[in-house]
């Protein structure tokens, strides 16, 4: 078992930045792929980044490339999602989620833990 707490969310204005991190304590956190995903009021959770075991490969959708970074410390067991630039279309209920496949990371269904989520606001 593997778990996942989220923190970091909160309320920004648009253009603003937020930084969410995500512990894990349970098993082996190098052991997983690290994803983020979000879920805006009415829609379906969306892929939005993942990185690999090492960190040395990383992911993006296409609607947060070059404003989102994902990174990891596995010394501290911790996956952060650093968010800059942010729109009002970022705002969602943020989960970070343990998967053992990079293979189709994109999909909510690769993934065995989920955290709870935080919540991102931004207003225009």
């Amino acid at each position: 078992q593997v778990q996942l707490v989220e923190s970091g969310g909160g309320l920004v204005q648009a253009g603003g930045s937020l930084r969410l991190s995500c512990v894990a304590s349970g098993r082996t956190f190098s052991g997983y792929v690290m994803g983020w995903f979000r879920q805006a009021p009415g829609k379906e959770r969306e892929f939005v980044a993942r990185i690999s075991w090492s960190g040395s490969s990383t992911y993006y959708a296409d609607s947060v490339k070059g404003r989102f970074t994902i990174s990891r410390d596995n010394a501290k067991n911790t996956t952060y999602l650093q968010m800059n630039s942010l729109k009002s279309e970022d705002t969602a209920v943020y989960y970070c989620a343990a998967s053992r496949l990079w293979k189709d990371g994109s999909s909510e269904y690769s993934y065995d833990y989920w955290g709870q989520g935080t919540q991102v606001t931004v207003s225009s």
